[in-house]
């Protein structure tokens, strides 16, 4: 099948739509066949709690904005696509990547 001949897909957002949903970050998960995007707003500033060892850890509260399911297959296309979308950012912006650990509250 050429590119000529793969269906093309007309992409309607409605009105209520357009703004999106902010998300401060993701999480994502899996089951055998989907993967799952939780995109999460932070709802409260982060407190402490006892972890398993006694020490105090930070907590973060957030809350699920959206989610999003994708079939297993697709999600190969989507990382590509975040990549090439990324890199562009990168080159346009500037910017550098996060550095390892950033997380967005601190």
């Amino acid at each position: 099948m050429t590119d000529a001949q793969r269906p093309q897909i007309a992409v309607n957002l409605p009105p209520e739509q357009e703004i999106g949903v902010f998300a401060d970050f993701a999480a994502v998960w899996h089951n055998p066949t989907s993967f799952v995007i939780d995109f999460l707003s932070l709802v409260a500033p982060p407190t402490e709690q006892l972890g398993p060892d006694g020490e105090a850890v930070p907590v973060v509260s957030a809350r699920v904005a959206t989610r999003v399911r994708l079939p297993a297959e697709q999600i190969f296309r989507v990382i590509a696509a975040l990549q090439e979308q990324a890199d562009q950012w990168l080159a346009q912006s500037g910017k550098e990547e996060p550095p390892e650990g950033w997380f967005p509250v601190g």
